[in-house]
């Protein structure tokens, strides 16, 4: 019985020791999320928890608080190493971020009308004591029409705007964007593909006209259809 007590005695002391390095984890990882650490602080914990309720029950009959299963490390959460590798996180072969490219073409029925509609636009988002200046072209009409709306293309869905047809690109890259390397005049660049880049797919979009509906109301118009990059 003594060497079963002193086995129960050091079984705690792995408990206790466990807790205070699961602290001192959560601790330095300041609220960081996922924080491979921490988590193998509290496999550690749980684990040591375990094996101390498991022997508390062989040797009285009696359990802890603490309801947990063992945990193996072996089977940790793939974000981190598995077998516990030094904590190095596994190697993830996808692509950590994606580029969406898009473009819809638009006719101008009445030049005169959006101009108008995108005047009112801004009035609409400029103070009553402050006189805006008035838009001018139609360039700078449909920026307007997106600036005071969401920013995306739903801003342009307007009746002085003709959806024409449009394509969306999705791609895997290295490296998201940086806007700021660009300069305002090199606009273009900043839709090419890189040479390492990887079309994954593309949505080819097609405006339904009024008129289409009124001529196909009995064959509904399928949705787009991406096709595949590869």
């Amino acid at each position: 019985m003594t060497d079963q007590y002193a086995e129960l005695d050091s079984a705690l002391e792995r408990v206790v020791e466990a807790a205070r390095g699961h602290l001192a984890a959560v601790k330095a990882a300041q609220g960081r999320i996922d924080d491979d650490n921490v988590w193998q602080a509290y496999v550690a914990l749980n684990n040591a928890s375990y094996a101390y309720d498991e022997l508390l029950l062989d040797a009285f009959g009696e359990v802890t608080p603490w309801d947990v299963d063992l945990i193996d490390p072996d089977e940790v959460d793939e974000r981190f190493a598995a077998g516990g590798a030094g904590g190095a996180e596994a190697t993830d072969p996808h692509p950590r971020v994606v580029s969406v490219r898009q473009r819809r073409d638009y006719r101008v029925p009445s030049t005169a009308a959006l101009l108008r509609v995108a005047d009112a636009a801004r009035r609409a988002g400029t103070p009553d004591d402050v006189e805006p200046e008035p838009v001018e072209n139609v360039g700078e009409a449909v920026l307007e029409l997106l600036q005071s709306g969401d920013g995306s293309l739903a801003g342009l869905d307007v009746p002085e705007l003709e959806p024409l047809d449009g394509v969306v690109l999705v791609s895997e890259i290295d490296a998201p964007l940086d806007v700021e390397s660009f300069s305002d005049d090199d606009s273009s660049q900043l839709f090419q593909e890189g040479p390492t880049d990887v079309l994954v797919g593309r949505l080819d979009e097609h405006p339904m006209l009024s008129d289409e509906l009124d001529h196909d109301h009995d064959h509904p118009h399928d949705h787009p259809a991406a096709r595949p990059g590869r």
